[in-house]
């Protein structure tokens, strides 16, 4: 594939990338975030970085390359992941469901934890990728920006329907056809990730909260609000309060998202842009509402009875990690029979009940019941329909937008 000169990273994608390192969803790993109870996806400065490491603009080309394929005498698949976002057994050795997925069909895997952040990940693989090597694995997991980029550069497989019975059928409605992949051709979700708002019951102390309007208008909230410094989410949930949609907004729309906002913070009302340090703000009190990711606020909740979530009725924000194929991979049938495994009800169930995302297989609630009730019951591990009609995502941005949306968030933020 042929090299383009890089492009340099503006100021704002530089600060994006600081604050996601920093405190955001790349500070730590998923399920971590979980036990620690306090503060990975480069939410804007990713784009702009793949420019800076010689990587052609997105839609330069389309459709993945494929490879011989060596499924059927290679009993094999390479999967490489996110750090501790897999279950495992009481040992802490073993992933039960992978190992019955082997016990099932003969196919050995081959799981690596070597993903810690989207763009460290990506340096790992752009050679290959741009050289049109193998990379070594079959299945890679990335967050929505990145996946979108990888297929508009042609640089992951067109998955094969026919190997995937279980995901097509399903796969929940809110994860079905988002804007970057139509019809999930090049991916399926993983996991999803919500945002929402959360509050303290006890710092509230009777104040009502419905909105985000609520959280950045009320007086007496002042100086106890929390926003986040991922842009998509926060964002995402302002032009929602504001009636404009966060698929199809115009940059009109942003700038007033971010007056929006603007006016918050210059009297005072947000306390601060917080990553997942905002789960000790709430958690005392200092925080009484925010924005927050619903991973965290399932065990904030288990752990703290004053700790609550709501769902605007303007809706929530939700971006996925996706499982892929990249190109030249060896074993693809092999990666699509793995796929299509975690759409079945019950390793859904049992990934669910261990790391408590938003799942995004429909049909799994009787399996999770089985293993743990109270999260079968969680609509923030188990949307129900009206809470998936809610769901909204993030347009894709082109690099220019994302560089001037940037901008002027990290300028909201004080970044």
């Amino acid at each position: 594939m042929e090299q383009y000169e890089p492009d340099r990273l503006s100021p704002a994608q530089v600060a994006a990338m600081r604050r996601s390192f920093r405190n955001g969803r790349a500070a730590l790993s998923r399920r971590s975030l979980l036990r620690a109870s306090a503060g990975g996806a480069l939410a804007f400065g990713g784009v702009g970085a793949l420019s800076a490491c010689g990587i052609p603009p997105a839609g330069s080309t389309r459709g993945g390359v494929p490879a011989e394929d060596h499924s059927e005498k290679e009993k094999s698949v390479a999967f490489s992941n996110w750090t501790e976002y897999m279950d495992v057994d009481d040992s802490g050795r073993e992933h039960p469901t992978l190992d019955a997925f082997t016990e099932r069909t003969g196919i050995k895997v081959t799981y690596t934890e070597d993903i810690n952040d989207n763009t460290e990940f990506f340096g790992k693989i752009k050679p290959q990728l741009a050289a049109g090597q193998d990379t070594g694995r079959d299945i890679i997991v990335l967050t929505d920006w990145l996946a979108a980029r990888l297929i508009r550069l042609g640089w992951v497989q067109k998955l094969d329907p026919s190997h995937l019975p279980h995901a097509y059928a399903n796969l929940s409605s809110q994860f079905r056809s988002p804007d970057w992949d139509p019809g999930r051709a090049y991916s399926y979700p993983w996991q999803g990730i919500a945002a929402v708002i959360a509050y303290n019951k006890k710092a509230l102390d009777g104040v009502e909260v419905k909105t985000l309007s609520d959280l950045l208008d009320n007086p007496k909230l002042k100086g106890r609000v929390g926003l986040l410094t991922e842009m998509r989410d926060t964002m995402g949930l302002a032009l929602l309060d504001m009636d404009k949609a966060p698929e199809k907004f115009t940059a009109d729309d942003y700038d007033a998202g971010i007056a929006r906002l603007q006016k918050a913070v210059d009297k005072g009302q947000v306390r601060r842009f917080t990553g997942n340090d905002y789960t000790s703000d709430l958690s005392k009190g200092d925080f009484a509402a925010c924005v927050a990711w619903a991973g965290d606020i399932v065990q904030l909740k288990a752990d703290n009875p004053d700790i609550d979530f709501l769902i605007p009725d303007s809706g929530y924000m939700t971006s996925s990690d996706n499982l892929m194929i990249p190109n030249k991979a060896r074993h693809k049938t092999n990666a699509e029979r793995l796929i299509d495994y975690y759409f079945e009800p019950r390793p859904a169930a049992e990934l669910a009940a261990y790391i408590n995302f938003v799942c995004p297989v429909d049909g799994v609630k009787d399996e999770l019941a089985k293993i743990d009730e109270d999260a079968a019951n969680n609509p923030l591990i188990l949307p129900d329909r009206a809470m998936q009609a809610k769901s909204r995502s993030f347009r894709s941005l082109s690099t220019e937008e994302e560089t001037a949306c940037e901008a002027k968030f990290a300028k909201l933020t004080g970044a």
